[in-house]
């Protein structure tokens, strides 16, 4: 068996979406798959904001095997266009579907971590038939935010980890410094240091700093904060991953989730908000094990 991790891209329109494609060649071809009497064994796996395709990489490696598995760099992010305006999530979505087109995917098993949760949460919400199933890990405040929060997004892009690895930075070894010390990279394993290698880049005055723009943060952060992620009922088969030291400890936190997916399966795993960087093992196994249960 040979499992194969490849770069392709697609475009729509303007925008080229890059992503990352795992293809086992034990498994059959993506059409057979997709047609298949059973549950399409076919994963999307969507990022948080600022990170990239990569940081599934060893949930990819686990899973190719039996799935073929696709992570997109979402808009803003990665290898993917980054336009000044548009990044909001109807666009970012029509992104996802013009990439579900490309691949011949009808339907798949799609997670998102973090803001990539509350974005499944929508797209589930807009279009659920293309959702075998949905995986939400750790995901963002699924609600709607007041308006009034707005005024502190000056003080949360300084303090926020995920955003403080953006820069700028006077060289790699400099950037390299501060990541280590955020909570998804702090133990620097190789898998880590792929990830982080894979998020940062030289800019043309000399400075490095992260592949997601301001633009894109400006905009994704207004946008998810206005947005309620689930506002009906949905009946696709649903995992919750609740990180031990995530962002979603209470089980206040977990009501909107029971209300609005009566299917809803909530597995608790080791590790923080990035537990599939931190502690990947048991993030692995759940994933899997749960991804089993629907065929």
């Amino acid at each position: 068996m040979l499992d194969i991790v490849q770069r392709h891209s697609c475009h729509r329109g303007e925008i080229e979406i890059s992503y990352l494609e795992w293809k086992s060649s034990d498994l059959s071809t993506s059409a057979n798959l997709t047609n298949s009497t059973l549950a399409p064994r076919t994963l999307l796996l969507l990022h948080g904001l600022a990170d990239s395709a990569t940081v599934w990489s060893s949930l990819g490696d686990y899973l190719s095997p039996t799935y073929h598995i696709v992570a997109p760099d979402l808009r803003g992010h990665g290898e993917s266009s980054k336009p000044n305006n548009g990044n909001s999530s109807a666009e970012i979505i029509a992104d996802l579907e013009t990439l579900m087109d490309h691949l011949n995917w009808k339907q798949a098993h799609i997670l998102g971590h973090s803001w990539g949760g509350k974005l499944a949460s929508i797209w589930a919400t807009q279009n659920f038939n293309r959702f075998s199933s949905l995986i939400l890990v750790d995901p963002f405040y699924v609600d709607r935010f007041p308006s009034w929060i707005k005024i502190t997004f000056p003080l949360l892009y300084r303090v926020l980890p995920f955003l403080q690895g953006m820069g700028p930075f006077e060289n790699e070894q400099a950037a390299a410094k501060i990541a280590r010390n955020l909570k998804q990279y702090r133990q620097w394993t190789p898998l880590q240091q792929k990830v982080f290698r894979a998020s940062i880049e030289p800019k043309q005055n000399g400075m490095w700093g992260s592949k997601f723009t301001v633009p894109a943060r400006n905009q994704i952060f207004t946008n998810v904060m206005q947005q309620a992620g689930l506002t009906k009922s949905l009946m696709i088969p649903s995992l919750f991953i609740q990180p031990s030291k995530g962002l979603n400890r209470t089980q206040w936190q977990l009501k909107p989730y029971l209300r609005y997916l009566p299917n809803l399966e909530v597995k608790k795993v080791p590790g923080n908000h990035w537990a599939f960087l931190v502690n990947p093992r048991p993030f692995n196994q759940e994933v899997a094990q749960f991804l089993e249960r629907q065929i």
